[in-house]
């Protein structure tokens, strides 16, 4: 794919994921907790995730302008996407209380994490 519309696609991504992060999360964890909350609900955890999350969303969407001045950015929620679904992963496989996770959050990060790992051109492309 042309490196133009690899940018192009990545900054409605980041708007998408970034718009998500700061008001969608709320939504997901209220109206269907059983798939992106806790169990038995836990309104401090829950507030603090909202809380970075929307702050991380914030900084994607400033990162549309230019994606490629906010490279690191992009990679952190790449990676930290993929430990955080991971060690997810890993807790709703050992303890059944938790396998529910895997309807909502889980894949909802390893997606975040593919989508901009998919779309972020190499250093070498730009």
């Amino acid at each position: 794919m042309p490196v133009e519309k690899k940018l192009r696609y990545l900054r409605f991504a980041l708007g998408l994921i970034g718009a998500f992060f700061v008001v969608g999360l709320y939504p997901m964890m209220h109206y269907w907790p059983t798939a992106w909350g806790w169990n038995p609900s836990q309104p401090e955890y829950e507030q603090m995730i909202q809380g970075v999350y929307a702050t991380l969303g914030v900084f994607l969407i400033l990162a549309m302008r230019n994606p490629m001045e906010h490279r690191s950015l992009i990679w952190f929620t790449v990676w930290s996407s993929i430990v955080h679904g991971g060690i997810m992963l890993v807790q709703a496989l050992v303890d059944s209380s938790e396998h529910h996770n895997m309807y909502g959050d889980i894949p909802g990060l390893f997606l975040v994490a593919f989508i901009l790992a998919i779309l972020m051109p190499k250093k070498s492309e730009v």
